[in-house]
């Protein structure tokens, strides 16, 4: 196998209490820390003491299950804003819908957090998935899902039509000809999209990084498309070596398509670790949170991501046949996919394919020690299964303490993970370019 001269790329994913569903429960974690910008900040200098190049924070316009479980969640953007404050290398990541928010508002709030933290943010791009959420909006139905897709492309054209709309160079301050900004440095846009317009320009100077790192989700084809195009880094969930690579391999043609470098991109799948200084101890910590889940809980989880009812077969029988409900669903067509095909690979029954999905949400989970670990992370990176990884804890902060102090130094003694942080902002980190302005580009128009 030859080996990579590339450094492995890690993102700290922060979800709650932990992201097993069931952490809140565990005697080292208290749900109602999640609410504390205190709590936030622990994490993101934990994670920046291991070097991670970012911490990622996902969002959810609705609230559901609020009695049995951890709901609920901070703006990630003001959240990450205060973080900035605290922290000087790590890039910071906040999830932002493509369907409800306005390009201007979102282009406003992600180029002052890139502004704050000195060129650390990143925009995970999301179109958000259910009807749950659109009725918090107005709207009685959620976008089709390959609609979704049409206009978020539409969507990030016009927000980095507006991050270009100041010149790098603008602002002057020449106190003595009474002149802020340059001539002509910062422009009307005149955006006119077939669901976008805007005049502009941005009422924020061009960010530090030009733009904040574009983040994108999702295995499906309309996913794989819209990360060619728009995407800088991909967080995908796989559940083997030979799919992570044929996702690696499917997302690197299109890129080539689109007229990309090959290094303008970096897939980083997500692994949730249960990591101990011995197997055996591992796996007791494993099912220890598993055994939080009950057998009805764990049937109920997997009939409402499937919106399918699973009540009436047993419990620890395989899943049945089942109509095509990946193309049927308008929420994470893939994730459906993908949750079918593990429990079908695996001969999972219902209630292990719900505690496994209460664990990391279709994400690849590992159990064992750091050197054990990093032998899968090692193998998947040499061998172009990722580019690194998002670090899902199941536990937090907990498990984040332990995956800093147990696995990092192993990834470091062999080479794959920094020492030390090499530059300032994101784009340094990921070893992607800064983009070059496009100011007198012509606007698109309908």
């Amino acid at each position: 196998m030859k080996k990579r001269q590339d450094k492995l790329r890690l993102g700290a994913f922060i979800y709650y209490s932990g992201h097993h569903s069931a952490s809140w429960r565990h005697p080292s974690a208290n749900g109602k820390d999640i609410f504390s910008v205190d709590y936030y900040i622990k994490a993101a200098q934990i994670a920046e003491r291991g070097k991670f190049d970012m911490m990622f924070l996902a969002d959810y316009l609705y609230l559901s299950g609020v009695e049995t479980t951890t709901a609920g969640m901070l703006d990630p953007v003001t959240l990450l804003s205060a973080i900035a404050t605290r922290t000087s290398k790590l890039g910071l990541t906040a999830t932002g819908s493509t369907t409800y928010n306005e390009p201007f508002h979102l282009a406003r709030r992600y180029a002052t957090l890139d502004h704050i933290s000195k060129g650390r943010a990143a925009w995970n791009i999301v179109t958000s998935q259910h009807d749950i959420e659109a009725q918090n909006f107005g709207r009685q139905q959620h976008p089709e899902h390959s609609l979704r897709y049409q206009m978020a492309e539409e969507y990030v054209d016009v927000t980095r039509e507006l991050w270009d709309s100041w010149r790098d160079d603008a602002l002057v301050n020449d106190k003595e000809n009474g002149i802020f900004a340059q001539p002509g440095a910062v422009r009307e846009i005149h955006y006119n999209g077939q669901w976008y317009s805007s005049r502009g320009p941005l009422n924020v100077p061009r960010p530090p990084q030009g733009y904040p790192v574009l983040v994108v989700a999702g295995a499906s084809q309309a996913g794989i498309n819209f990360a060619a195009k728009t995407g800088e880094v991909v967080f995908t969930a796989q559940q083997s070596l030979e799919g992570a690579k044929a996702f690696y391999q499917a997302v690197h043609e299109q890129v080539k398509k689109e007229g990309r470098h090959k290094d303008s991109i970096k897939i980083m799948p997500g692994i949730s670790p249960v990591l101990a200084p011995t197997e055996e101890e591992a796996w007791v910590k494993y099912e220890e949170l598993n055994s939080l889940v009950s057998e009805e809980d764990a049937v109920a989880v997997v009939s409402h991501f499937l919106n399918y009812d699973l009540s009436t077969y047993p419990a620890h029988g395989p899943l049945p046949e089942l109509p095509d409900l990946a193309g049927a669903s308008n929420a994470m067509k893939s994730r459906i996919q993908l949750f079918i095909d593990t429990a079908r690979a695996e001969n999972l029954t219902i209630v292990e394919l719900g505690r496994k999905m209460h664990g990391a949400r279709g994400h690849l989970e590992f159990v064992g020690t750091p050197e054990q670990f990093v032998d899968l992370v090692e193998q998947w990176f040499h061998e172009y299964a990722c580019d690194g990884f998002n670090i899902m804890p199941p536990i937090l902060p907990a498990d984040l303490e332990t995956f800093v102090e147990l696995a990092i130094p192993v990834l470091q003694e062999r080479g794959l993970f920094r020492k030390e942080y090499e530059g300032t902002t994101l784009r340094e980190h990921l070893g992607l370019e800064r983009p070059t302005p496009s100011h007198f580009k012509k606007s698109k128009v309908v």
